[in-house]
């Protein structure tokens, strides 16, 4: 075992005392539906149960615990704009110690909203992370708060490592970990802590393709960074140094999934565990799906790490996968323009057993030929074998069918 660490088991067991019975001891769950898809023996670590749902409530308890009674009189700033922000501001609030929040000027209301709820102070300045951190300084040095940074601090590392404790205790025998990597802190927390427990045991972290900063800097490389992702809880260009030297000391790989993948991971959460994840809380099970084989048979613990997740980015994968499923399609459909035909449609479609979802209908298009209508009809079916069925009913009456492919089918 490397005794050279910036921070060692004794940190971590530490951290599980100071933080016990203030943060959630969440559920370590076999995932049964999850096994049968990947061949894995899958167990799920629930930290989208915690109070703010996700993770970081444990690193920054921990690192506020730490604070004198002078720091905790004066206050701690942040830099954040999701989820340390909102566990810095909830265990602040708790403990009575003033929490400024700095986010850029661009962070939703929502999340400002909720970072407020807990009684933080937000400030918005900048329209980028650089111009924020130096808004963060200047806080630090005018009014001599004390920064709590959401990943490169070992009290936070410490706390974070607390979950691999959690998931050891429930199941010794786990052949692997998969933990999503965006900073660093939350895997370098757990590797030290697991590889200390259990030495044969494997850590796997995983970043989006857009930010594999991590990835690349354990290979020494330069990593381009940038672009919209699902996972922007770990879209970070910046990596911590500490995180470096003890994923490099541990020898801890870090695979690179794609949007794809991610997106998928969201939905078989939601279906097959009726769950909420977030792009980042995702991201472990999206490398298990990518490379299933490479865990077959492997008892496998997974961290979702966070289920913040928009409302509306959840519909729009349903969507998706629904098409993708053939249970949600789009017909465009050439009928006679007359009284009665749309209802016609209705009724032949409704006696097929689909359900109607959306319905656009055109006469002006001047690729339809005069005393003729075009319908967009978009139905909820069974299965592809089901729509296929509507189909050519649709055509034995003499209507004209075209199948319209998604306009945002994925690539993979």
């Amino acid at each position: 075992m490397n005794t050279d660490l910036p921070i060692t088991l004794a940190d971590v067991t530490a951290a599980a005392e100071t933080i016990r019975g203030h943060v959630l001891r969440t559920p370590l769950v076999a995932a049964p539906w999850l096994s049968a898809m990947t061949g894995a023996d899958v167990f799920v670590k629930y930290e989208n149960l915690q109070v703010t749902n996700a993770f970081k409530e444990r690193g920054a308890l921990n690192r506020l615990a730490a604070l004198s009674a002078d720091e905790r009189k004066r206050g701690v700033v942040a830099l954040s704009a999701g989820n340390h922000a909102q566990a810095l501001a909830c265990h602040a609030e708790r403990l009575g110690i003033p929490a400024t929040i700095v986010m850029p000027r661009t962070t939703p209301f929502t999340k400002v909203a909720n970072t407020e709820s807990y009684g933080a102070k937000v400030v918005l300045e900048g329209e980028t992370v650089g111009e924020c951190r130096a808004v963060v300084d200047d806080l630090v040095q005018s009014q001599h708060l004390t920064l709590v940074h959401p990943y490169d601090d070992p009290l936070v590392m410490a706390g974070q490592g607390t979950i691999a404790l959690e998931m050891l205790e429930d199941q010794p025998d786990l052949d692997c970990m998969i933990v999503p990597v965006g900073g660093g802190g939350l895997i370098s927390g757990i590797s030290v802590a697991a590889t200390a427990l259990k030495p044969d045991i494997e850590i796997i972290g995983v970043q989006t393709a857009q930010y594999a900063s991590m990835a690349a800097a354990l290979a020494g490389e330069d990593a381009t960074c940038g672009g919209d992702t699902l996972a922007e809880g770990i879209a970070v260009k910046a990596v911590s140094e500490t995180a470096i030297s003890i994923l490099t000391a541990l020898g801890i790989d870090v695979m690179v999934v794609d949007e794809a993948a991610i997106e998928r991971a969201i939905y078989a959460y939601l279906v097959g565990l009726k769950t909420l994840a977030e792009g980042a809380g995702a991201a472990g099970l999206a490398a298990l799906l990518s490379e299933a084989e490479r865990f077959r048979g492997r008892k496998v613990g997974l961290v979702l790490t966070g289920g913040n997740i928009d409302p509306r980015i959840v519909s729009a994968i349903t969507g998706r996968a629904l098409e993708r499923e053939d249970r949600m399609v789009t017909f465009r459909i050439t009928l006679r323009d007359r009284p009665g035909e749309l209802g016609r449609l209705a009724d032949i479609i409704g006696r097929e057993g689909a359900n109607i979802l959306e319905v656009s209908h055109q006469r002006l298009l001047l690729d339809v030929p005069v005393m003729r209508a075009t319908t967009d009809i978009t139905i909820e079916t069974r299965d592809g074998a089901h729509a296929e069925r509507i189909r050519r009913t649709l055509e034995a009456e003499g209507m004209v069918v075209t199948r319209l492919a998604p306009l945002h089918h994925p690539t993979s």
